[in-house]
C-alpha cells in the first residue's frame, strides 16, 4: 500500500475545499440570483438588442452604471422582506394609505400580465425559428402550462431549485458572443466612456434600459421570496423577532444580490455587444423583438450564434414568466390578506395559485388579441421605468421606517445608493420628456 506524503495530502484536500466552497456559495444564492436572471427576460432581450442595433456600443455604459443602483434597490427590497416578515404589498397595507396600495397592485398586475404575454409570444416565435413547421399558438399554450404547473405541484424548496438551475440558460448568450468577431476596444470604450445625445430616441432607449434592469416586479419578487424562506425554513425567522440572525442574514442577502445583479448586467451587455457587432454593421437598425434579433443574426453570424440566441430566449422566458406571475400573486394576495406563498399547499392558498394561473392565461390570450406585443416591448420597459420612480420612493421610506425595520433600517451606502437609483431613474425620465419636447419645438 502506497502512503501519501503531507504534500500529496494537501494537494488532494484542495479540490475538496474548492468544491465545498462552491456548494456553500450555490446554497447562499436564491432570490437575488433568480431576480437578476429573470430580469433578462425575452422583453429585456428585445430592448438590449434594439439598443445594440441602433446605437452600437454607445449605450454599454448604462449597464455598468446601473449595476450598483440595481444592487442597492434589490438589496433593500430583500432586507425589508427578511426583516419585517412581510412582502412589499403587506407593508404597504399596514403602513400606507389604502389608495397607494390598491393603485400600486393594480398597475403591477397590468404591467406583469402584459409582460407575460410579450414573453410567451417571444418564446413561441423563437421556437418557430428552430421548428418552423409548428404553429405558434401550440407553443404559447405549452409554455404557459410548463410555466404554471410546476409552481402549483412543487414545494417551495424544490421549485426554487428548479428556477436556480434555469438561470444557467443565460450562459447561452456568452456562448453566442464567443461565436462572433467582436472589436473589444470599441466595447471597452462604450462601457467606460458615457455617451449622451440630446435626441428623443436616445433618451427613450436609456429609459427603456433602466426600466428593463430596474423593474417593479423584481421588487415584489425578491421581498416575497425572503418572506417565503422564513416560512419554509423553521431556522429562519423575521429579523424583527430574531435580531441575532441579522448579521448572517444580511451577509447572505448582500452576496446573493451582488452576484445575481452582476450576472444580469453581464448577460445584458453580452446581448447588446452581440447585436452591435453583427446587426449594426450590416445596416440592421430596427429590432422590435428578441426573436427578430435571433433571426437577423442567422445570415450574419451563422447558425451557431443564431441557435444559441434563440435557445436563450426560450430558457430565460421559462424563468421570467413564473417570476412575473408569482410577483403579481404575492402583491394581490398580501393586499387582500390571502394566504400566499409556494410553501403553502394549493388547497390552502387557492386564491394565490389561481392568480398565478390567471395572470399567465391572460398573457397567453393577449397574443390572440389585436394588441401588438412587437411595438409594445420597448414602450413596456419605458412605462416600467416611469412607474418605478414613485415605487422606489416608497421603498426608500419603508427601508428607513423604524416601525417596519425595527433596528435594521437602511443606512450608509445602502441609503445613498438607493436614493441615487431613485434620482437617476427620475432624471432619465425627465430627460426623455424634455428631449421630446425640444424636438417638437424645433420641428416646423
Amino acid at each position: 500500500m502506497t502512503r501519501q506524503t503531507p504534500g500529496q495530502h494537501a494537494t488532494a484536500r484542495a479540490p475538496r475545499r474548492r468544491r465545498r466552497r462552491e456548494i456553500r456559495l450555490w446554497g447562499l444564492l436564491g432570490a437575488g440570483l433568480i431576480a437578476g436572471a429573470s430580469d433578462d427576460d425575452p422583453s429585456g432581450i428585445g430592448t438590449y438588442s434594439q439598443a445594440g442595433a441602433t446605437f452600437g456600443y454607445a449605450l454599454g455604459w448604462t449597464l455598468l452604471f446601473s449595476y450598483p443602483l440595481m444592487v442597492a434597490i434589490q438589496g433593500i427590497c430583500a432586507r425589508i422582506g427578511r426583516t419585517s416578515g412581510r412582502g412589499i404589498a403587506g407593508n404597504l397595507r399596514e403602513h400606507y394609505p389604502n389608495w397607494v396600495l390598491q393603485t400600486t397592485v393594480a398597475l403591477l398586475f397590468i404591467a406583469n400580465t402584459l409582460n407575460i404575454g410579450a414573453d410567451l409570444g417571444a418564446m413561441a416565435a423563437a421556437t418557430r425559428l428552430l421548428l418552423p413547421q409548428t404553429p405558434g399558438w401550440m407553443w404559447i399554450t405549452l409554455f404557459g402550462v410548463v410555466c404554471t404547473v410546476p409552481q402549483i405541484i412543487l414545494n417551495h424548496r424544490r421549485y426554487v431549485g428548479v428556477l436556480k438551475w434555469l438561470t444557467l440558460a443565460l450562459f447561452s448568450y456568452f456562448a453566442s458572443l464567443l461565436a462572433i468577431h467582436v472589436p473589444w476596444a470599441s466595447v471597452v470604450e462604450g462601457v467606460l466612456i458615457p455617451h449622451a445625445v440630446l435626441r428623443p430616441s436616445f433618451w427613450l432607449m436609456v429609459v427603456a434600459i433602466l426600466g428593463t434592469t430596474i423593474s417593479p416586479y423584481l421588487f415584489f419578487w425578491q421581498a416575497g421570496q425572503e418572506v417565503e424562506d422564513t416560512k419554509a425554513d423553521a431556522a429562519r425567522v423575521a429579523l424583527r423577532r430574531r435580531p441575532e440572525q441579522g448579521r448572517s442574514a444580511l451577509r447572505r442577502i448582500r452576496i446573493d444580490t451582488l452576484i445575481g445583479m452582476g450576472i444580469s448586467n453581464l448577460v445584458a451587455l453580452a446581448i447588446l455587444v452581440t447585436t452591435a457587432a453583427t446587426l449594426q454593421p450590416a445596416g440592421i437598425h430596427e429590432i422590435s423583438t428578441a426573436a427578430q434579433a435571433a433571426e437577423a443574426l442567422r445570415p450574419i453570424a451563422g447558425e451557431m450564434a443564431f441557435a444559441l440566441f434563440a435557445l436563450g430566449i426560450i430558457g430565460t422566458g421559462l424563468l421570467a414568466v413564473p417570476v412575473l406571475a408569482g410577483s403579481a400573486a404575492y402583491a394581490i394576495g398580501e393586499a387582500r390578506r390571502w394566504p400566499v406563498g409556494f410553501s403553502r399547499r394549493p388547497l390552502r392558498a387557492k386564491a394565490f395559485y389561481t392568480t398565478i394561473a390567471a395572470a399567465t392565461l391572460l398573457g397567453a390570450v393577449e397574443n390572440a388579441s389585436r394588441l401588438n406585443p412587437v411595438s409594445a416591448l420597448v414602450w413596456a420597459a419605458v412605462i416600467n421605468a416611469v412607474v418605478a420612480v414613485p415605487m422606489m420612493v416608497i421603498l426608500m421610506r419603508m427601508g428607513s421606517n423604524p416601525a417596519i425595520m425595527n433596528g435594521f433600517s437602511i443606512s450608509g451606502w445602502w441609503r445613498w445608493l438607493g436614493w441615487g437609483a431613485t434620482g437617476v431613474m427620475a432624471v432619465a425620465v425627465c430627460a426623455m420628456l424634455l428631449s421630446t419636447w425640444l424636438s417638437g419645438q424645433q420641428s416646423p
